[in-house]
């Protein structure tokens, strides 16, 4: 599976948060690299994506969308020690 950027998931951030977050900078738990979101490789499959530290590699953010009758998303971001 090919990996796109963190701009393939601007959207979804987008209806879950409010707010532009792909200019968003984060700290990875992993290896302590700062990056932006649009920096994060992304991968899409089925209903979510896992964004992945562009440094490491360590999951960063997983985004579920969710399922017909249960409306909304479901957004873990473990992996991100804190965010500017």
């Amino acid at each position: 599976m090919d990996a796109l950027d963190g701009n393939a998931i601007a959207g979804e951030l987008f209806a879950a948060l409010g707010h532009e977050m792909t200019t968003v900078v984060g700290t990875c738990m992993s290896c302590g690299a700062r990056s932006a979101i649009a920096e994060l490789r992304v991968y899409v499959s089925g209903p979510g994506a896992v964004a992945r530290c562009p440094h490491c590699t360590s999951v960063a953010i997983v985004l579920a969308r969710g399922l017909p009758r249960f409306s909304g998303y479901t957004l873990a971001s473990r992996g991100t020690a804190g965010v500017d």
